[in-house]
């Protein structure tokens, strides 16, 4: 939150020219609006003048003071300190020199920014270097889809604030702004609507383009434990100290309290790691101290905390409830209802007391609702309170008209349905008070309906907040992968120090083992993952998971080791590795203990991707959702006008004599008490709950299952939603109908009046190929090196995209391609060699030309100097997973780059028609050949719910991508669903909707089938909430009164409109029981 006081802003006449210093101060514990609320008053008492301004900024946690000289810094640091705060050593600059002063009288900025003129600094501020952010906030309080609209609409009015998407479900808020300053900005406007916001993170938002080179440097946060007095901070400073330049301190740890300190060093294992210099802290103590890595806390964790502390308040608001609703039973239905007349003890109650007519049980039920009123249900009307405050706040962008009829949510709805109830009571008994008193008191209140609708809702709302914290069980269980120890490995040699042995390891369990080479022994250090670098050596026993990704070292004398990697990727064969292979947090070796050299950590595992993959997909919504949110937005004007219309018709109906006279059934407070009981019903029975739970419950539920099966869903709701209503799937060739990962040539012919001999052509060809990460390229460059070829030197390598390579050598120039590429440079197959070709192409092989020139810088090449031809598996399961497509009457297509022989031949292997195959194509046409079959592909027919959720303005066909290549980037970002298999490029992962995690084909079907079942559940859940309010509403207002006097009580209104949220989580959380089809 940004701040500076108003009565305190610049004014040249509130310092001298030489008097006024600028001092910033550090506060680590700086959260929200009421800390720097609690800093402004403490700052505002100093004497002998208060601060001139005063910047307060949460996202920073800085506290920045402009003062005048008599004021010191270390009074600022003190006052601050005072007020419960931990406080960084201060930062003075002493402003208030000549040249400083100068400055001020010269700028026209600097001016402004201290006169206040914000709108104007800005103006005159030059524009920032065009990076986006994206704000992450956690955000508690919020109950249904209406409190998610009102953040949205809050943010959205902000200035620079774009892309906004707020997470019932996950408590959270993502938007993207155009400079930091305005998270604060954010910050303010959620708590402005009586939310409770906190600042989670302000990222850049990178764009695409080239990768910045690896960095060795890592940067790190510590906790130091065990500190107890204000020396402690200085102990641990000189030992990082003492470790010299190695060592750099970006944020000092200063104080005993929040004993956190950030630092930068480059490791350099074993010599130098991050072990080290927890060791060297750890000695600078006796005892002592405990240090680990800090970190905040996650998004997900957060949203676990706030769920926490949600379920708890609604806990002890229910039982409370429920401790005040046994009494009020026993007296408002027990002795009032079901016990005879004539008993003694409903005597006692129904006698009047004190004062008037009032009865005794009035006065019990009274004194009984009080606290339910205010205590119990006060967490509806505190809400509802702030979100009327928020709409009508000075300065608000909302229209008027809008303010009126968007308005309120669920907690506006609960509180005036118990607060109209109540107070409608408290005026009967005053009526009743005033009445002469009588054998019988008076009993006509709805005190018990207010606290048995309290309870109801209180119970219903607790039930809801426990069902939606289920639903984010799949992300805790991804994360709960990780192990909680380390087993790193150890050489035994005199080099051993302190800085090979890990905080917190078991000196007493180091155990013996065998080095990698069998050479030297090797001990055991049992540490925490959090402590490792990349290239430590550690070892993952049977059953155990690696700590961290890392490739398979040793033991030498093993060959093949097999781990289980069904929690990552959902398939159930285990995978056998040997050494050089790569393991990945969160499998399970099945075998014998292997080494693994560490590759990756902090964060860049395949596991940390997968989780941070969810998240975003969680961030992405589905277009169905939208609906929840109009319907939401304008549901409590709506069911307000409605109770109004209620109580204004029957009342009508009643003074008109429309109505008879036996319907008025209580005794005091006439028919408009009599009709108020109706509004009240419809009031509370009125649930937008289940309308906006309908689609964001399933659709996670469903994220977290995809995860499950190996499917990250990156696109969220809207890929979900768009692949079940998929028309055409096309596959790219390379890589995924075939296997892709290890083609080999399969049959070689060279040029017997080639210029040169066989051995320079093969070294040719793998110079050239060596630069390629093309399949093709990778199994000719194998075939070469292995097949006797002598090494060649290239250069002026020149790639054109699709087609193929040409460079320069010390005899000559050379290409080598497709025969597309050969046609380009002028150079005529010859007919024998066209035949063979031919031969190889019906065989589904993919051929390679190479030809060459006797001169360096001649655009002019010989006949073909060698043909290459590479065969390239089909996958076993293609055949089936397009026989499925088919019988769903989903239309398969083939796309490659490859010529159409060959293409045709694969194609006909696995059953895609031969009109069905797009060949010949360069990467970039590929996003051309997508739109195409969006414009004239076919449709397949609507079934039930395919027609309830198409939309009419896309009648084109839907078009899902498959491939995993640097050259289905294009294609895969056109395509309406874009599917990269996990074994893919970079490129290609980063353009795509979902992920497979395995190159398994098999997985498409698991996500066609998912995707349909919960979109069904999406609609099922929408048309259950939906069916309940057109139901609920009309009987709540008595359309079914005059037929045996059947009205719903609000106690039983509040227990449906409970009920009714429940069941649409327990449905979406009936996902969860989901199974795969049973594949081919």
């Amino acid at each position: 939150m940004s701040f500076t006081r108003p009565p305190y802003r610049f004014h040249p006449s509130m310092a001298s020219p030489l008097g006024d210093r600028v001092t910033t101060v550090h506060v680590s514990n700086l959260h929200c609006g009421s800390c720097v609320i609690t800093i402004q008053d403490a700052l505002a008492a100093l004497s002998p003048a208060p601060p001139i301004s005063v910047e307060i900024s949460v996202v920073s946690q800085t506290v920045t003071v402009h003062h005048v000289e008599a004021l010191s810094p270390e009074t600022l640091r003190n006052a601050i300190f005072d007020a419960g705060f931990d406080v960084d050593l201060p930062q003075v600059d002493p402003s208030g020199s000549s040249h400083r002063h100068q400055h001020m009288l010269q700028c026209d900025l600097c001016q402004k920014e201290h006169a206040g003129d914000a709108q104007t600094a800005r103006s005159l501020t030059p524009p920032s270097a065009p990076h986006l952010f994206r704000l992450t906030l956690s955000v508690g309080g919020m109950s249904c889809a209406t409190c998610t609209n009102t953040i949205t609409r809050s943010l959205s009015e902000i200035d620079g604030v774009s892309d906004v998407v707020v997470s019932l479900l996950e408590s959270s808020a993502v938007a993207v702004i155009d400079r930091k300053e305005l998270a604060d900005v954010a910050f303010d406007s959620i708590e402005d609507c009586g939310f409770e916001p906190h600042i989670m993170s302000v990222d850049p938002i990178v764009t695409s383009g080239p990768r910045p080179p690896h960095e060795k440097s890592r940067t790190i946060s510590l906790r130091v434990g065990g500190m107890f007095c204000k020396h402690c901070p200085t102990k641990a400073m000189a030992a990082l100290e003492a470790l010299g330049s190695r060592v750099v301190v970006t944020t000092p740890l200063t104080s005993h309290t929040d004993p956190v300190v950030t630092l930068s060093y480059e490791p350099d294992p074993p010599s130098f790691t991050i072990r080290t210099i927890i060791a060297a802290l750890e000695s600078s103590n006796s005892p002592p101290f405990e240090v680990t890595i800090h970190r905040p806390p996650s998004l997900e964790e957060r949203a676990r905390a706030m769920h926490a502390r949600e379920q708890r308040h609604l806990l002890f608001r229910t039982l409370f409830t429920v401790v005040v609703a046994i009494p009020t039973f026993i007296i408002g239905i027990v002795f009032m209802s079901l016990v005879k007349e004539g008993n003694p003890s409903k005597a006692y109650l129904m006698a009047p007391m004190w004062t008037g007519n009032t009865s005794r049980s009035t006065w019990a039920l009274f004194f009984l609702a009080l606290p339910v009123m205010f205590y119990s249900a006060g967490l509806f009307h505190r809400r509802s309170i702030r979100e009327i405050r928020a709409l009508w706040k000075k300065g608000s962008k909302t229209p008027i008209y809008q303010r009126f009829i968007r308005f309120g949510s669920m907690n506006l709805l609960v509180s005036t349905g118990v607060t109209v109830a109540f107070f409608a009571s408290v005026g009967l008994l005053a009526l009743s008070a005033q009445q002469p008193p009588q054998m019988k008191g008076d009993t006509t209140t709805y005190f018990d309906s207010v606290v048995f609708l309290t309870m109801f809702l209180l119970a219903g709302r607790y039930l809801e907040a426990y069902s939606k914290a289920r639903t984010s069980d799949a992300i805790t269980a991804l994360a709960g992968l990780r192990p909680v120890e380390a087993q790193l490995v150890v050489t035994r040699s005199p080099r051993d120090s302190l800085s090979e042995k890990p905080a917190n390891y078991d000196a007493e369990k180091a155990e013996s083992d065998t080095d990698l080479d069998g050479s030297l022994g090797t001990r055991i250090l049992k540490t925490t993952p959090d402590f490792l670098e990349v290239g430590d050596i550690v070892r993952c026993n049977t059953g155990s998971t690696p700590p961290a990704d890392g490739i398979i070292v040793g033991p030498s004398q093993k060959s093949a080791f097999t781990f289980d990697e069904s929690m990552l990727t959902g398939e159930s064969m285990p995978v056998s590795k040997g050494l050089g292979d790569k393991v990945f947090l969160g499998s399970i070796n099945r075998g014998q203990s292997v080494h693994i050299r560490v590759d990756t950590i902090g964060g860049g595992t395949m596991l940390d991707n997968i989780v941070a993959v969810v998240r975003e997909g969680s961030t992405r919504r589905a277009p169905i959702e939208r609906i929840a949110d109009v319907i939401t937005s304008y549901f409590v004007p709506v069911i307000t006008l409605l109770a109004i219309l209620t109580w204004i018709l029957w009342l009508v109906l009643a003074y008109t004599g429309v109505l008879p006279a036996s319907y008025l059934d209580i005794e005091i407070g006439g028919w408009t008490v009599w009709s108020l009981e109706f509004a009240i019903a419809v009031f509370v029975v009125a649930c937008p709950c289940g309308i906006a739970l309908a689609a964001p419950t399933a659709l996670l539920v469903g994220s977290g299952l995809a995860a499950k099966f190996g499917i990250l869903a990156r696109g969220g709701g809207e890929a979900f939603q768009e692949m079940e209503r998929v028309d055409v799937v096309v596959f790219d060739k390379t890589g995924t109908l075939t296997v892709g990962e290890e083609p080999r040539v399969s049959d070689c012919e060279f040029n017997a009046d080639a210029p040169w001999k066989k051995e320079v052509l093969l070294g040719i060809a793998t110079e050239l190929e060596s630069a390629s990460s093309h399949p093709l390229a990778i199994a000719i460059h194998h075939f070469c090196t292995s097949s006797g070829a002598i090494e060649q030197s290239g250069s002026s390598f020149e790639e054109t995209a699709g087609l193929g390579i040409r460079a320069k050598f010390e005899a000559g120039a050379a290409i080598i391609g497709s025969q597309a590429f050969m046609e380009k440079h002028g150079i005529v197959v010859d007919e024998s060699t066209s035949e063979l070709v031919q031969t190889w192409k019906s065989e589904a092989k993919s051929v390679v030309f190479l030809a060459v020139s006797d001169t360096v810088d001649s655009d002019r090449f010989s006949a073909i100097a060698a043909v290459f031809a590479v065969t390239d598996p089909i996958r076993d399961e293609a055949p089936a997973i397009i026989s499925w497509f088919a019988k769903q009457g989903i239309s398969t297509w083939m796309i490659s780059g490859d010529n159409v022989t060959t293409a045709s031949a694969v194609a006909k292997m696995v059953g895609i028609p031969d009109s069905n195959v797009i060949a010949g194509v360069l990467p970039h046409e590929k996003g051309e050949k997508i739109q195409m079959l969006q414009a004239t592909g076919p449709k397949r027919p609507k079934g039930f719910w395919r027609a309830f959720g198409r939309r009419p303005q896309t009648p084109r066909s839907i078009v899902a991508m498959v491939g995993d290549g640097i050259n289905d980037a294009v294609a895969l970002t056109v395509a309406d669903v874009g599917i990269a298999i996990g074994s893919g490029s970079d490129v290609a992962i980063s353009s795509a909707s979902f992920i497979l995690l395995s190159s398994d084909l098999r997985a498409l079907i698991t996500l066609c089938d998912l995707s349909r079942s919960i979109m069904k559940r999406v609609r099922l859940n929408f048309l259950w909430a939906i069916i309940y309010n057109l139901a609920a509403l009309p009987i709540s207002a008595g359309a079914i009164y005059p037929a045996g006097h059947i009205r719903l009580d609000p106690v039983w209104a509040s227990l449906a409109m409970a009920l009714s949220s429940v069941s649409v989580v327990c449905s979406s959380l009936a996902l969860k029981l989901y199974r795969a089809p049973k594949l081919p």
